[in-house]
């Protein structure tokens, strides 16, 4: 028999699971992915999981991957981790956790993200520092909400990492992040590229406490740790990557960057909505968040907390599958079940209006895609006055559509007849892991991390045709939202404070 390809192992850690994706590192061929699930916990606003078990899922996932694909362990030359964003991971002096990671979407943080937007003067001053302005999701303001509200875990941490750093530090003992994860923290500067001595200061953050900054996620940081390589099953010389976190792997594994496509936009539907774009210019605009990629350039990203979750659960109360959506007519929903982020109510809830005798149910769930989308979509006309001068001039430029809601027809229905643009279906189903393997392979080579992805091919896929737009149905949510946003600003029976809601017309 032949001897194999080498192969490396790229980890998407997201908030639902671990995906471990083999690929050939010569072909670029995905040989397998792995899975293994992870649970959220949390009311009222809060979401956290144990960080144990994300190393529990990496482990099982792998051996997985492997078994599927028929690749011996001695095959695995390098592995990178690519993790959700924003989490807060706080470890003792031996690396335990001390209490459960609060996840990007646990929205307790709004207060403590307006009170540090107000601590600079606004959001002006966090733009020129960092690109992005606090929000609930973001690192700083859950650190702020853990010392005023748990103070003697605070107190007690040792360490602080993302969630993609916890993994990158059991796998190699090496305390190390990415600038494109870091810039997800509001205390990392994408315009000094370093973490933020003046920020630290103000969140009471010891610099001590957080891990280095590799020069990109492609960056070799070491080889697995020989507790590590136990516990995968795999030799001690696999190199390992920085890793970052999971839109910019994403980016990687669909080829944007230096070395790929830029200004070419992406629209991800899973647990959350984003679109972002890979770009040279240091974007810093309200309601974006000015990350820095994981290969020197930038990915401005815009995101919604509700999106393919928020659609199920109307189908569930429904009593319908997710296929069994018409277009809503009349009614509106705005999907808000977990408050929402762009645009800023996190103590907003869903609200659903238009109801007539006759509305098929049918049509309420169709309308909850429409909310879902128009959320995205509308926050894509704010990434792309950023990104590009003239927006009308890649107006017909397709989207590339991603996550799990690129899956759905519906879906798929829903962004074509709201946005008017053709879209490109990438055929990796699994760009963040796919994102990952390809830094693992830079890791071999000292490329950029872009370039390995690029020769395999990454971002082909089938391309729908643009449907005309529906702009009525389009103003229709518009104008609801507007006329709703200070009831949604306030939440249920909760004393409100929308920070810059952004209202935007509908693009013609």
């Amino acid at each position: 028999m032949p001897e194999r390809n080498p192969v490396v192992i790229g980890v998407d850690s997201s908030t639902q699971s671990t995906k471990a994706a083999v690929v050939d590192s010569a072909t670029g061929a995905l040989l397998a992915v792995g899975r293994a699930p992870h649970t959220v916990t949390g009311t009222d606003g809060a979401r956290e999981s144990d960080p144990g078990q994300w190393w529990s899922a990496l482990r099982d996932a792998v051996g997985r991957g492997l078994r599927d694909a028929g690749v011996p362990a001695r095959a695995v030359v390098a592995i990178a981790v690519a993790g959700q964003q924003h989490g807060l991971v706080v470890l003792d002096g031996d690396g335990t956790p001390l209490r459960p990671a609060l996840l990007w979407n646990d929205v307790r943080s709004a207060p403590q993200a307006v009170a540090l937007t107000d601590a600079l003067g606004g959001p002006r001053p966090w733009l020129a520092r960092t690109g992005s302005v606090p929000v609930a999701a973001m690192t700083a303001a859950k650190w702020a909400w853990l010392r005023a509200h748990e103070p003697a875990t605070a107190a007690a941490a040792a360490r602080i990492r993302l969630p993609h750093d916890f993994l990158t530090e059991r796998l190699t003992g090496e305390a190390v992040t990415d600038p494109g994860d870091a810039s997800g923290t509001c205390w990392y500067s994408t315009a000094a590229h370093a973490y933020d001595a003046g920020l630290l200061d103000l969140l009471g953050i010891d610099p001590g406490l957080l891990p280095a900054v590799a020069p990109t996620g492609a960056t070799r940081v070491g080889t697995l740790a020989p507790s590590a390589a136990r516990a995968l099953g795999l030799p001690g010389h696999v190199a390992v990557a920085a890793g970052t976190g999971d839109n910019m792997a994403a980016a990687v594994g669909l080829g944007l960057g230096a070395h790929g496509l830029l200004d070419h936009p992406v629209v991800s539907l899973g647990t959350s909505g984003t679109v972002y774009a890979a770009t040279r210019t240091r974007p810093a605009a309200p309601g974006l968040a000015g990350f820095a990629a994981t290969d020197a350039t930038y990915l401005p990203l815009g995101c919604t907390l509700n999106c393919t979750l928020a659609v199920d659960r109307f189908a569930r109360l429904l009593g319908l599958d997710r296929e069994q959506a018409v277009p809503g007519g009349g009614v509106v929903v705005l999907p808000y079940l977990d408050g929402e982020r762009t645009p800023d109510l996190p103590h907003a809830g869903g609200l659903l209006t238009g109801l007539r005798h006759d509305t098929a149910s049918g049509a309420v769930l169709g309308a909850a895609y429409e909310g879902a989308a128009f959320s995205v979509l509308r926050v894509l006309d704010g990434l792309l006055d950023v990104c590009t001068p003239d927006p009308a001039a890649v107006a017909d430029r397709p989207l590339r559509l991603i996550g799990g809601g690129a899956r759905g027809r519906f879906w798929r229905d829903t962004v074509r007849r709201l946005s008017g643009r053709p879209l490109l279906v990438p055929a990796v189903t699994e760009p963040v892991a796919y994102g990952a393997a390809a830094l693992a392979a830079g890791a071999l080579t000292g490329a950029d991390p872009v370039a390995p992805a690029v020769a395999w091919g990454a971002g082909g896929g089938a391309v729908l045709p643009p449907v005309r737009r529906d702009t009525e149905t389009w103003e229709r949510i518009a104008a609801v939202l507007e006329g709703a946003e200070p009831l949604l600003a306030r939440g249920p029976g909760t004393p409100g404070h929308a920070h810059g809601p952004c209202r935007r017309s509908p693009r013609p």
